[in-house]
C-alpha cells in the first residue's frame, strides 16, 4: 500500500544455530531477528503472518498464524517492534519471504511486506 499513513517496514537479521543443526540428517536451524517499523502516521497491530519459506531444492512451505511469537504488538508511529524466531532447512541455504497482516488504527487492514531474505550455512555460498 503506497498511503503514507500505513507504512511499515521490515528488516531482518539472521543467523544460523550450529549446535541446533545436524548437517549429515539434513537439518540446518537458522535464528532471525526481526524489526517491524512504523513509519505512518497511524498505529497498526500486527495481526497474522504468512511465510513463504523455500529451501535450496526449491521445495515451498507456507506457514500462516496469528501475530509473531504468541504477540499482536499494537506498534505505535515512529515505534517498532522486534522479536526472534527460528526456522529449520533441509539445505544449507534457502529464502523467506511474505507478509504481516495488519490493522490501522482508523480500522483499516493492510499488508506489510516482507521482502526476501536469504538462511545460509556460513561458507555455502560464495
Amino acid at each position: 500500500m503506497s498511503d503514507p499513513r500505513y507504512q511499515i517496514d521490515v528488516s531482518v537479521v539472521t543467523r544460523y544455530l550450529k549446535e541446533q543443526s545436524d548437517p549429515d540428517n539434513s537439518r540446518f536451524a537458522f535464528a532471525y531477528t526481526i524489526t517491524v517499523q512504523n513509519n505512518g502516521t497511524l498505529k497498526a497491530r500486527l495481526v497474522s503472518r504468512h511465510w513463504v519459506i523455500t529451501n535450496g531444492d526449491g521445495e515451498v512451505e507456507e506457514v500462516r498464524g496469528a501475530g509473531v511469537v504468541g504477540q499482536q504488538p499494537l506498534i505505535e508511529p515512529g515505534d517498532s517492534h522486534t522479536y526472534s524466531s527460528g526456522a529449520v532447512l533441509t539445505t544449507r541455504v534457502g529464502t523467506m519471504q511474505g507478509s504481516y497482516q495488519m490493522l490501522a488504527g482508523d480500522g483499516q487492514h493492510f499488508d506489510a511486506t516482507i521482502a526476501p531474505f536469504r538462511l545460509a550455512v556460513p561458507g555455502a555460498l560464495h
